[in-house]
C-alpha cells in the first residue's frame, strides 16, 4: 500500500512541476513572462514554453483584432441637439509589455479604452451640428475620433484599427417632435396642392364651358342658317307648285290645316255645318261631286 501512495504522490508532484514549469502559447496569442513582478520576456510563437516555477507568472494576450463596444450615451451636438450614440472600435495588442505595465488585464483595457473613445466622441460631436452626420462630413468626424483614440491608446501598447458608430439615433422625444413637425409640413403641402389642383380644375372647367358655349353658338348659328335655307327652298318649291296649280295648292294647304288643327284638339270638336272650316270636308275639292251624306242633309 505504501509504495502505491509514494507512486501517486510522485506522479502528482511531477504533474504539478510540469504545470508550474510549462505553459502553452496558442495560435493568435502572445505571452508575457513576469518574474517576481518584473517582465523578463515575450513569447509570440505558438508552442510549449518553459518558465521557472513559483517565481514566474505568465500573462497571455490575444494578437487578433478585438471588438470594443462601449455603452450607449447621450451626446450634446454643436447645435445643442441631443444624440444617442454608441460607437465601436477594433483594436489589437501590439506591445504586451506596455499593455501589462499600463493596463494589466483585458477588463481594465476595455474600461480604459471605453473612456478614451467616449471622450473623443463627445469632443468631436460637440463641435459639429447634427446635419453634418448626414453628409460626407461624417467620415471626417469619425476619422478625427479614430486619430485621437489611436494617439492616446498607443502608449498603452494598443493599436486602434477603426472607430465607427454602431448606432446614432435621436432621443425618442426629439424624434417624435421631428416626426410631428414633418407631418404638419406634409399636411400643409397637401392642402396647398389640393387648393392648387382645385384652382386648375376651375380653370379647366371654365375653359371647357367657354369652348362648349362657343361650339353650341356656332352650331346654332349654322342650324339657323341651314333652317332658313331649307325654308327658303321649301317656299320656292311651294311657290312653283302654286304657280302650276293654284287649286291643288289651296287644297293641300287646307289638308295641312285640318291635320294640325284636328291633331291638337280633344276627342270631341263642336262646329256648325256651315262653318268655313268644314267647307272642304262637306263639298270636297272643286270639280268633284259632294258626298251623298252631305246631299241628304
Amino acid at each position: 500500500m505504501k509504495p502505491l501512495v509514494i507512486l501517486a504522490v510522485s506522479i502528482g508532484a511531477l504533474i504539478w512541476l510540469a504545470s508550474a514549469c510549462l505553459f502553452i502559447v496558442g495560435e493568435g496569442q502572445q505571452a508575457l513572462v513576469v518574474r517576481l513582478g518584473a517582465p523578463i520576456g515575450v513569447e509570440d510563437k505558438p508552442g510549449l514554453k518553459i518558465k521557472a516555477p513559483l517565481i514566474d507568472s505568465v500573462f497571455v494576450y490575444d494578437t487578433r483584432l478585438l471588438l470594443l463596444l462601449p455603452p450607449t450615451e447621450q451626446v450634446i451636438m454643436g447645435d445643442q441637439k441631443r444624440l444617442e450614440a454608441q460607437p465601436y472600435a477594433r483594436y489589437r495588442i501590439v506591445d504586451p509589455l506596455r499593455f501589462y505595465q499600463a493596463l494589466r488585464t483585458d477588463e481594465q483595457a476595455r474600461a480604459q479604452l471605453s473612456q478614451i473613445v467616449s471622450s473623443a466622441m463627445r469632443r468631436a460631436l460637440g463641435e459639429v451640428g447634427l446635419d453634418k452626420l448626414l453628409t460626407s462630413e461624417r467620415q471626417k468626424i469619425l476619422a478625427s475620433v479614430r486619430d485621437e483614440v489611436a494617439a492616446k491608446a498607443r502608449p498603452l501598447g494598443v493599436e486602434i484599427d477603426e472607430v465607427r458608430f454602431h448606432r446614432a439615433d435621436l432621443p425618442f422625444e426629439t424624434s417624435q417632435a421631428i416626426y410631428d413637425r414633418m407631418k404638419s409640413e406634409r399636411q400643409r403641402e397637401a392642402k396647398e396642392l389640393r387648393a392648387q389642383g382645385f384652382e386648375w380644375a376651375q380653370q379647366v372647367q371654365s375653359k371647357a364651358d367657354r369652348e362648349r358655349t362657343g361650339t353650341l353658338s356656332e352650331a346654332q348659328r349654322a342650324a339657323i342658317i341651314l333652317r332658313g335655307q331649307g325654308e327658303a327652298e321649301a317656299s320656292r318649291l311651294l311657290s312653283e307648285a302654286f304657280s302650276k296649280d293654284e287649286k291643288f295648292y289651296q287644297f293641300y294647304r287646307s289638308l295641312q290645316t285640318y291635320k294640325h288643327a284636328l291633331a291638337d284638339s280633344g276627342a270631341t270638336l263642336m262646329l256648325t255645318p256651315s262653318s268655313a272650316f268644314l267647307k272642304l270636308l262637306v263639298t270636297g275639292p272643286e270639280g268633284s261631286s259632294p258626298p251623298k251624306a252631305a246631299e241628304a242633309k
